[in-house]
């Protein structure tokens, strides 16, 4: 015989006992939940139960009756085996106790850690990417078949080939000012034929590999840490690591690689993109010839400025690279978290660029320099 379709939950008060009847599922409770809550709200400790009418029973019916009872069986209940199940797990379940907010030394103590245990948090993620990193990079070698080419030539072009134009005109107009700018001040002392000298020091030692450095980190470490951010939204990152497929060597690898061999060409690049610019503004400002420029440039500047500019790129690229793929990692399942990271990438990208600058001018303050 089909089985009789359940009838609307109810509860009924018949003398001092209260009979629910009917489906006391979610799905029944939904269209009658206020007035079901209005007639519990009636109930008290001593009042007798009788179950035995209940059609259907989930967990919400049950937490519903358990809670109108006082989290405790009634003394005198009619509960049929059937139903037992729901409310014997419902008995079982932990009780939850509100915390007490921290007051006083402790709770000042635990905000002011905060900064720091964040901040140790990024060291601790920072130099096991650096190791994994590291590791895979080792391993390549002797398995030159698992090198991943494709996905580093594919990198190489995004963060490379297609900034030349952007970094081009970035550095053509930089050179510009900084011409202008220069030949303003040394026309007041008479010493126009310095200019080559500030404009070669200036762009090939510091204002080249720090421009691309920022524009890179602007364009290229934003765009690696969204990427592998949306990846861990849509859960392909533990795809990956399901079909057993190392995310150091497939996804941060050949990004880390790619930057590190494009910033050098890059520098190179906008460094004599800016050194023309910086041609033209002397040709106009001071009539200096565009010949006499170039065939002097490289006996006021030392060989050593440009190994050092090419130097500044490679590790500020690898810097950018792995800091990208740091916050893409971190990000969590949600819009906001990606948002945040990918600002973050950005702000410390630039942040530790200047930072290492400042670490090479103290290292290399007497190499290139003309005695």
């Amino acid at each position: 015989m089909p089985r009789r379709a359940a009838s609307a939950p109810s509860l009924a008060r018949r003398e001092a006992c209260w009979v629910p009847q009917g489906d006391w599922s979610l799905r029944a409770l939904r269209p009658h939940l206020g007035s079901i809550r209005h007639a519990l709200a009636g109930v008290k400790s001593s009042d007798a139960w009788d179950l035995a009418e209940v059609q259907r029973l989930d967990s919400f019916g049950a937490l519903l009756l358990w809670r109108a009872w006082g989290e405790t069986y009634p003394d005198a209940l009619e509960l049929p085996a059937g139903l037992r199940d729901a409310f014997e797990r419902i008995a079982r379940r932990p009780a939850f106790v509100p915390r007490a907010p921290a007051t006083g030394l402790r709770a000042g103590l635990k905000e002011l850690s905060k900064p720091f245990l964040g901040a140790w948090a990024h060291v601790r993620d920072m130099v096991e990417l650096i190791g994994h990193v590291s590791l895979e990079f080792w391993r390549l070698p002797a398995h030159p078949r698992e090198i991943p080419l494709l996905e580093i030539s594919a990198a190489f072009y995004k963060m490379g080939v297609q900034a030349l134009p952007i970094s081009a005109l970035l550095g053509f107009l930089i050179g510009i000012v900084l011409s202008y700018l220069s030949a303003l001040q040394l026309q007041n002392f008479g010493a126009e034929n310095f200019l080559i000298n500030i404009l070669g020091f200036g762009v090939i030692r510091e204002l080249g590999p720090v421009l691309v450095s920022v524009l890179v980190a602007g364009r290229s470490g934003s765009a690696i840490t969204a990427q592998l951010g949306v990846m861990r939204v849509t859960e392909e990152i533990d795809a990956l690591a399901a079909m057993g497929v190392s995310r150091y060597q497939r996804l941060i690898l050949p990004k880390v690689m790619a930057l590190t061999l494009a910033m050098p060409l890059l520098v190179a690049w906008t460094s004599s993109m800016a050194l023309i610019g910086g041609a033209v503004a002397a040709k106009m400002q001071l009539n200096i010839d565009l010949v006499s420029f170039m065939e002097r440039l490289p006996s006021v500047v030392p060989v050593g400025n440009i190994a050092i500019g090419l130097g500044k790129g490679a590790v500020f690229g690898w810097a950018i690279s792995m800091i990208g793929c740091h916050y893409g990692l971190r990000v969590k399942p949600n819009t906001e978290s990606l948002s945040a990271n990918t600002t973050a990438a950005v702000v410390s990208s630039i942040t530790f660029v200047i930072l290492l600058d400042a670490m090479f001018a103290v290292l290399t303050r007497g190499v290139g320099v003309p005695r």
